[in-house]
């Protein structure tokens, strides 16, 4: 079976999400009303050119499970958390535009700008920042605080996402560590934590991530962002040893490329 094919075939069950990841902080999340919402989808090989221009071997490690194309008619809203190449992607939006696809596209303001340099109708965008949230079908998002790589994008920003009647999932986006991001997220009480793990491009490290895990109280803890460029990898066993050290070891939950992810508050599912 294809991811498509999952992904259309999946009903979720009340309280629960489903979630298929597709790439660097790339995810696509189905809810129990059967909304989809890409968020950050990396699908091309866009970044290799990108990455040989300053020395780094950009070109992925695995393929994209699913095509741009194939976004339209599936998902109900494209979330994205700031500009880079490999967040927002120009060969997967306008694969996605080919086909037909119109959003809505949540995004922060240099990102809302990069949009619509890219040929994207300004209402198709629904800008968001920290704290202002969205509805689109049974699924709230709402943008929070993230500190950027530089001064090339300084908006970027993290997503709760907020199942009606269900979990609610913190992404962190691409951000380095800081004590306001529990500040700012606790309150929030999110279930499960999606967080970057690769400190080499002044994200967090698996250090800071399990952290930050330990702060939220969380069920379970993704990491991303660490294992689909050969000069931006770090196995996934590194920050599950960092877990360890703080006694969290059993809150580690890997998800594969392609592969469905059933998260409730109380079980989690990993299925084909």
């Amino acid at each position: 079976m294809t991811t498509l094919e999952n992904i259309k075939q999946t009903a979720v069950q009340a309280g629960s999400v489903a979630l298929w990841a597709t790439g660097q902080s790339g995810f696509l999340i189905k809810s129990p009303g059967g909304t989809v919402l890409a968020l950050d989808p990396y699908l091309t090989e866009s970044c290799q050119a990108v990455g040989a221009e300053y020395g780094f071997n950009f070109t992925r490690l695995t393929p994209s499970p699913i095509a741009a194309s194939e976004l339209a008619g599936l998902i109900d809203g494209y979330l994205l958390t700031h500009t880079h190449g490999d967040h927002l992607d120009p060969e997967t939006l306008a694969g996605y535009q080919a086909a037909g696809g119109k959003g809505p596209y949540v995004a922060p303001m240099e990102t809302v700008d990069k949009l619509q340099s890219l040929g994207v109708p300004t209402d198709q965008i629904l800008p968001i920042w920290p704290n202002k949230s969205h509805t689109i079908g049974d699924i709230t998002v709402q943008a929070t605080f993230a500190i950027p790589f530089g001064g090339d994008d300084l908006t970027h920003i993290g997503y709760l996402v907020k199942i009606s009647g269900g979990p609610v999932i913190y992404f962190t986006g691409d951000t380095a560590y800081h004590d306001l991001l529990s500040d700012a997220v606790g309150p929030h009480k999110p279930d499960l934590l999606v967080a970057v793990v690769n400190g080499a491009f002044r994200n967090m490290g698996p250090a800071e991530a399990a952290r930050l895990a330990k702060e939220l109280k969380v069920a379970r803890v993704i990491p991303c962002h660490h294992n689909l460029f050969p000069d931006n990898s770090l196995p996934t066993a590194i920050f599950h040893t960092n877990l360890k050290t703080i006694g969290l070891g059993d809150l580690l939950l890997e998800a594969r490329d392609g592969e469905k992810i059933v998260f409730t508050p109380a079980t989690v599912q990993p299925s084909a």
